[in-house]
């Protein structure tokens, strides 16, 4: 049985600037999971085609510009990141080869073959962010499985990692002298679990 070979990584998307090509349901879709996990994302959305909901969603947000216009080579230059969300092919190939050639990461919607990466799925609780991924093999039981953690996992988490976090700054010693301590206070967190 092969294992699942992605890499998974956390992007500081202020940092860096997305393109989405598509501003149909599937672009929406896309453009809501960038901003909703990082409202201050620099993004660009070219689409010739681009429903209300997608006007409506970028309003509250001032760093994502938006060209009502045909995709050309030209729209990758100063980007980091790719996101298509279309549902053309031609076009799809055409975005994938202009961003090896540039060598940019680009993932598109329902279509892993093309992929670079994948977007998982979700939970977040305050700073506790977790990301699941199934491969690219079933999204919908990566939507099934943040239901599960976000219904079990404690509302407060939250508080307990800003606690972890002014405990941290207290401690001294050498690295490994903090990471026993704070694993020490930690192992509750999997000590009830065990009962």
């Amino acid at each position: 049985m092969e294992s699942n070979p992605l890499f998974p990584v956390f992007l500081k998307l202020h940092t860096l600037h997305t393109l989405v090509v598509g501003a149909g349901p599937v672009g929406l879709e896309k453009l809501n999971a960038l901003l909703t996990n990082s409202p201050l994302a620099q993004v660009t959305v070219v689409a010739l085609e681009i429903i209300p909901e997608v006007e409506e969603l970028i309003r509250y947000f001032p760093n994502v510009r938006l060209h009502q216009k045909q995709f050309e080579v030209q729209d990758l230059d100063h980007v980091n990141l790719v996101l298509a969300a279309t549902n053309n092919e031609i076009l799809n190939r055409e975005i994938q080869a202009a961003a090896k050639a540039r060598k940019l990461l680009v993932n598109f919607a329902d279509k892993p073959e093309l992929c670079d990466f994948y977007l998982g799925s979700v939970v977040k609780k305050g700073d506790l962010k977790i990301a699941i991924s199934t491969n690219g093999k079933s999204p919908t039981v990566a939507k099934r499985l943040k239901e599960v953690l976000s219904e079990s996992l404690p509302d407060d988490i939250d508080l307990a990692l800003q606690q972890m976090a002014a405990l941290r700054l207290t401690l001294e010693g050498d690295f490994t002298e903090k990471v026993k301590v704070l694993n020490e206070i930690t192992s509750v967190l999997i000590e009830n679990k065990k009962q």
